[in-house]
């Protein structure tokens, strides 16, 4: 299992504020050193300044800053009375705390499932990623202890349980389906714990290189078949049309004179261009004169282009 990609919760303390960015509290605490000083100047007593100085320290305690995506859980004695921010709050030192800090945008879980057999007994790897988001700081902060590592295992689980009960075909063909059923599954899950998931995408399924070469051969097998039946299936029609034509030149000596000329033509087209014609095809279509003329006529204009001879 992967970690989120995210930091999650932010654990700031539960008494002590962080005084490098609270500037309220250090302004506070001064406050009360020199109120306490000013006291022990007048009274001439060294106490008031110590009295000046833990009340500012006291004073330090109180206030906390929340950022606008930020919720603070409060407790008072160990009891919830409360969640607070965004912006400035203030707390009773010592009889009130802040236990967690909740961030509410949105967050990113990267989670996988290895060596997983899916229904037709075939192991695969699934990555996916988890975009999810707290809608109820509350309920992430007291049903369940630690919000963001329950929503990981959660999706975890439910990734391996579809999986186990998809075929490898319906895997990878059917990615929409099986994100759109991932999401419903890790949100019935998570909703209890104040978490909603907004979208699923699974990045990649990965399958043995052995399966892979299987597979790629058989697609290869599918495509030269389907090649071979639509080679099948032009030689059909071909034949069906010379049937056509050889109807129509049967009872028109012309017609097949005409194209018996055209494809003289078209093998003659070329300079030394060289015919084989069947003896069979000389005698029945008279093709005998017509290939006399042809080749004469082939010869003079050979005898024209070529240079003489000196």
């Amino acid at each position: 299992m992967r970690n989120p990609s995210i930091s999650l919760g932010k654990s700031r303390g539960s008494l002590m504020p962080d005084l490098r960015f609270n500037v309220l509290a250090v302004f506070l605490l001064l406050a009360g050193v020199a109120a306490g000083w000013m006291l022990a100047v007048q009274q001439r007593n060294p106490i008031w300044l110590l009295a000046g100085l833990a009340l500012g320290g006291v004073l330090a305690l109180s206030p906390r800053v929340a950022n606008q995506w930020e919720r603070a859980i409060v407790l008072r004695l160990g009891r919830y009375i409360g969640a607070r921010g965004p912006g400035l709050f203030w707390i009773i030192p010592f009889a009130e705390g802040v236990s967690s800090w909740i961030d509410q945008r949105t967050i990113t879980t990267s989670f996988d499932a290895e060596q997983t057999l899916t229904s037709d007994t075939v192991p695969v790897n699934v990555d996916a990623v988890l975009f999810w988001v707290v809608y109820d700081a509350e309920k992430a902060a007291l049903e369940v202890q630690d919000y963001e590592n329950a929503v990981s295992l959660a999706a975890q689980t439910a990734l391996r349980d579809i999986i186990g009960r998809t075929s490898l075909t319906d895997l990878l063909r059917g990615r929409e389906r099986i994100e759109t059923e991932l999401q419903q599954l890790i949100d019935g899950r998570s909703n209890p714990w104040g978490v909603t998931v907004q979208s699923v995408e699974m990045r990649d399924v990965i399958i043995p290189g052995p399966l892979q070469d299987a597979m790629s051969r058989e697609a290869q097998a599918s495509r030269e078949k389907q090649a071979r039946v639509i080679l099948s299936q032009a030689e059909t029609e071909i034949a069906s049309l010379y049937e056509e034509a050889a109807k129509s030149y049967q009872n028109n000596p012309t017609a097949l004179h005409l194209r018996a000329m055209n494809m003289l033509y078209e093998g003659l087209k070329e300079k030394g261009a060289l015919m084989l014609i069947p003896s069979s095809a000389v005698e029945s279509m008279g093709m005998g004169g017509l290939m006399g003329a042809a080749a004469l006529a082939q010869q003079q204009l050979t005898a024209k282009t070529e240079p003489p001879v000196t």
